[in-house]
C-alpha cells in the first residue's frame, strides 16, 4: 500500500445527496494520482454554500475527503479566524498524516503560515510541497513571502512553476498537469482544421471575475478598438464568476461587441469553448502557470498573457502567442490588433508551434515524474 495525504485550501462543497464536490482542476489532478497511490486522503476546506458547476466529485472511494473549516480572506476577522482555528487544522493534519506514507502540501495558502512550519519542524513523514503560485513574485503578500522563504530553507522537495537560475537544488521545475493523452489527440485534430476567418474571430477569458485577473482591463481594451476592428470579432466568451460579474456585464453593454458571460462551466464545456475560440486573453497581475493556458493552447487558442512568472518560458512572443509587458488597456489593444490582422497562414503556423510542448502537461507525464524524482528519493524528502 502506498498512501498519500494531501493538505490544501481547495474549495469543497456538499450537494443535496451528501456527495462531496471539489474545485474541478484540483479534483481531476488528484483523481489521476490514483495511478500511483493506493489511497489518498485530502485535507481541505469545506464551504457551506452551493457548489459551482465547475466542481467535480472524486471518481473513487480510494480518495477520502477530510474537512477543515473554510479559512482565509482579507478582513481582520478573517485573519484572526485563521489563527484561532489553527489548533483544529493542525490536529486534523496530524491525524491524516498518521494514515499516510507520504504527504503533499499545496502552497501558498493562509494555513501555510503554521502548517509548513509544523511539517518542517515536527513531522518526520516523507513528503513534498507543491508551490502553485508565482515563484518569483516580487510584491507577494507577506504570508506568501514567508512560505516561499521557508520552502527555500528546508530540505524536502518543492515543485515550482518555471525554471530559474537561482532556484535551490531541491526546488524542481514541474509543469502543472491538465491534459489527458486523449485530449492531446483531440487537440491535434482541432488544430488541423482550425482557421482564422475574417469577421468570425472568437476570443475567450477563463478565470475569476475580478480586477486582479484583468477582466476589467480586457473589457476596456476592447471598447477602445476601432469600429473596423470590432467588425472582425464574432464574440467574446467570459467563463467564470465573481462579485463583479454584474459590473462587467453592465460595462460590456455599450461596447458594440457580443459578450457571452457563461459563469462557471464544467471542464468539458470549457474545452468546447477552446475548440471554437481563436485566442485566450489573461491579462492578470500575477500567476504561476495557469492550467487554462495549456488547455486552451492544446485546442489552437493563441494565448495573450501577462509577461509574469514563468509564462514567457512557454509562451514565445510572436511565435506561439503574445506577451503583455504591462497590464494596461493600450497593451491589450495592441496585442488584439496583431491577432485581428494575422493572415490565416501565420495563425496556423503559430497554433502548430504551440502544440509541440503539450505532452509536458499531461497527467501521465506528471505522475511519472512524481514516481521518478520524488517517491524514489524518499530518504531525502
Amino acid at each position: 500500500m502506498r498512501v498519500l495525504t494531501i493538505i490544501s485550501h481547495t474549495e469543497h462543497y456538499k450537494d443535496d445527496d451528501g456527495t462531496i464536490l471539489g474545485l474541478g482542476s484540483t479534483v481531476t489532478e488528484i483523481n489521476h494520482l490514483l495511478e500511483i497511490f493506493d489511497h489518498i486522503y485530502h485535507v481541505a476546506m469545506l464551504h457551506d454554500c452551493e457548489a459551482p458547476s465547475s466542481a467535480l466529485p472524486y471518481i473513487s472511494n480510494r480518495i477520502s475527503f477530510v474537512a477543515i473549516p473554510a479559512l482565509g480572506g482579507d478582513t481582520m476577522r478573517d485573519k484572526m479566524n485563521l489563527i484561532f482555528k489553527g489548533p483544529l487544522v493542525l490536529k486534523t493534519v496530524q491525524s491524516a498524516l498518521r494514515k499516510a506514507d507520504y504527504f503533499q502540501f499545496r502552497a501558498p495558502t493562509g494555513i501555510g503560515v503554521y502548517v509548513i512550519p509544523y511539517l518542517i519542524g515536527l513531522s518526520s513523514k516523507p513528503g513534498w510541497f507543491k508551490y502553485a503560485g508565482n515563484w518569483k513574485q516580487k510584491q507577494a503578500p507577506m504570508a506568501y513571502r514567508f512560505q516561499r522563504w521557508l520552502l527555500k530553507k528546508q530540505k524536502r522537495k518543492v515543485t515550482i512553476n518555471g525554471r530559474w537560475s537561482d532556484q535551490p537544488l531541491h526546488c524542481l521545475t514541474f509543469e502543472n498537469p491538465c491534459l489527458t493523452a486523449a485530449e492531446i489527440e483531440i487537440g491535434k485534430i482541432v488544430i488541423q482544421t482550425k482557421r482564422l476567418e475574417q469577421g468570425q474571430l472568437s476570443l475567450c477569458f477563463v478565470g475569476r471575475l475580478e480586477e486582479a485577473k484583468g477582466v476589467g482591463f480586457l473589457i476596456r481594451a476592447l471598447s477602445q478598438l476601432e469600429a473596423s476592428d470590432k467588425a472582425k470579432i464574432k464574440n467574446i466568451h467570459i467563463v467564470g464568476d465573481g462579485q463583479l460579474m454584474q459590473v462587467y456585464k453592465d460595462e460590456s453593454q455599450s461596447i458594440g461587441l457580443n459578450f457571452i458571460f457563461h459563469g462557471f462551466l464544467a471542464r468539458h464545456e470549457v474545452h468546447e469553448i477552446y475548440k471554437t475560440s481563436h485566442a485566450i486573453i489573461l491579462p492578470s497581475a500575477s500567476e504561476g502557470f495557469p492550467k487554462v493556458i495549456a488547455e486552451a493552447m492544446n485546442y489552437g487558442c493563441l494565448p495573450i498573457v501577462s509577461n509574469v512568472s514563468s509564462l514567457s518560458q512557454y509562451v514565445k512572443h510572436n511565435e506561439n502567442g503574445f506577451l503583455l509587458n504591462a497590464i494596461r488597456e493600450s497593451e491589450i489593444t495592441k496585442a488584439l490588433a496583431k491577432v485581428l490582422y494575422l493572415s490565416d497562414g501565420t495563425y496556423v503556423a503559430m497554433i502548430q508551434n504551440a502544440n509541440e510542448q503539450h505532452q509536458k502537461f499531461t497527467y501521465a507525464h506528471y505522475n511519472q515524474r512524481i514516481k521518478n524524482e520524488i517517491l524514489t528519493d524518499s530518504s531525502k524528502i
